[in-house]
């Protein structure tokens, strides 16, 4: 991958000042330490279930331990945008949830676990990453590549679905002659195998894109599509459960070794059941949130079984390819097809 880590020295005073601000190790043995935690969306649990996550783990932690490690949010991508977020996580102690962007310019493999239609259910995606090979695999990898741990695979709004502006789209077909905002170049390669043309799009300006026609359309969960708003300026919604949309808790490793033991399983033991609440309310909230864009006008389609049946028949050996074309050794891709298929 030709992208660079390499931290310029007005940025590594940056990272050594956050650094030194979020881990504070008082003299006094009842003093905090206080961890920064940073995130991107809003400070709303509501609508945003990275941090429902993120303010669920603050809770646990500072309980598990009686105060003595504390967390400090940023939400909203106030420490910087992914690349940033990620230079500072593995420069200095801290905790980062990063999404494909974050992981993928350090461990494109990452992409593997994103193959369309490689997941059934909640339940069958959940299975791959607490029991999967290809995980167990890409945890140790990015470690060492890093120094930096994968605490955590963070459930950030359920199934990915499509929406665009020109008509309803029930088969690969439909997809001929739109352009879709991209979240990343994966998602490109799969707006090529429908037809359509992908842009990357930063979040942050895909309202506007969409409104003013720059993008016809988008894909994400429903739980995005509220937090955006995009309800308004989208009329059509496709069900395709294409992919599973997760997010990926980072951990500094100098901070993880520099805790005592009791308070470094109190933290896991804490991302544990953080994680677990997420899953549970992230997948209660699938069928509310698609009425919810229902009742504001979008028009709901869910495709047949025939029909999902023609989306992955495009989309998989397409995808695939493109991870070949991305340098991603096979082996990755074959331990993530292996445990897809096995678990």
């Amino acid at each position: 991958m030709d992208v660079s880590f390499t931290l310029s020295p007005l940025r590594k005073a940056l990272v050594t000042l956050l650094g030194a601000g979020s881990l504070m190790m008082a003299s006094a043995a009842q003093a905090a330490t206080t961890i920064d935690l940073s995130y991107n969306g809003a400070p709303d649990a509501e609508k945003n279930a990275v941090h429902l996550f993120a303010s669920n783990l603050k809770r646990l932690v500072e309980e598990k331990t009686d105060g003595e490690l504390e967390l400090t949010l940023y939400p909203n991508s106030m420490l910087g945008e992914e690349v940033q977020r990620m230079e500072q996580v593995m420069a200095a102690p801290g905790l980062n949830i990063a999404s494909f962007a974050g992981i993928s310019p350090v461990f494109p493999e990452i992409y593997a676990s994103s193959i369309p239609f490689l997941f059934r259910d909640f339940e069958h995606a959940r299975r791959f990453f607490d029991e999967g090979e290809y995980w167990k695999a890409s945890q140790q990898e990015f470690t060492a590549r890093t120094g930096t741990h994968l605490l955590a695979v963070v459930e950030e709004g359920g199934f990915l679905a499509f929406t665009n502006n020109k008509r309803p789209i029930k088969s690969p077909d439909d997809f001929n002659g739109l352009r879709f905002r991209a979240m990343d170049k994966s998602q490109v390669a799969l707006y090529d195998a429908f037809g359509a043309s992908g842009t990357p799009i930063p979040w942050t300006e895909v309202y506007m894109a969409l409104k003013t026609g720059v993008a016809d359309g988008q894909m994400n969960p429903p739980m995005y599509i509220i937090l955006g708003s995009l309800h308004e300026v989208q009329q059509h919604l496709t069900l395709a459960n294409i992919q599973y949309s997760d997010q990926f808790l980072v951990a500094n490793g100098e901070l993880l070794e520099s805790l005592p033991e009791a308070q470094r399983q109190a933290l896991e033991e804490a991302v544990a059941e953080a994680n677990q609440l997420n899953r549970e309310s992230v997948e209660s909230k699938v069928e509310e949130r698609v009425q919810f864009l229902a009742d504001k006008g979008m028009e709901v389609y869910r495709p047949t079984a025939a029909e999902l049946t023609q989306f992955q028949e495009k989309a998989k050996p397409s995808y695939i390819s493109w991870l070949k074309e991305q340098n991603i050794e096979q082996k990755w891709v074959d331990l993530a097809l292996e445990d897809a298929g096995k678990l």
